[in-house]
């Protein structure tokens, strides 16, 4: 049975760790895009970066300041800051499940700012990242 889309959360965009280039982006993404930045993000170890709400409450975009593979990472593969499209979906538990029937190889990651958050990840098969998070 199909995992249950209930939205998209956010898009992972990488950027380089410099202060030049994180501001050059909050600059793109802020001034020229007019996106606020979400102050609720919190310091994330070893990756700088910023939330840019495009709806409020809603979809965001996640700058994440990473070169090459970040502390958060488990391997090269398993990175949470690879670009990725995040989705909400209304059961992690079965959506987990349903991907191990179909011999999808998943990854778990908790929450990156500590709200207790299960991150399941896969990959598409075409080289992108998927992120599931109940929705």
């Amino acid at each position: 049975m199909p995992i249950k889309v209930l939205g998209l959360m956010h898009a992972g965009l990488r950027v380089p760790t410099d202060e030049k280039s994180l501001a050059d982006a909050k600059t793109v993404y802020c001034d020229v895009l007019g996106l606020e930045v979400d102050p609720k993000r919190g310091h994330i170890n070893g990756i700088p970066g910023f939330w840019a709400n495009v709806q409020p409450g809603g979809q965001q975009l996640h700058i994440m300041g990473s070169d090459g593979q970040s502390p958060a990472a488990r391997s090269e593969k398993h990175d949470p800051t690879r670009p990725h499209v995040a989705l909400a979906v209304d059961d992690i538990e079965a959506a987990q499940a349903e991907l191990a029937a179909r011999g999808i190889e998943c990854w778990v990651y908790e929450s990156l700012v500590g709200k207790g958050s299960k991150q399941v990840f896969f990959d598409d098969g075409c080289g992108n990242m998927i992120e599931l998070q109940q929705g």
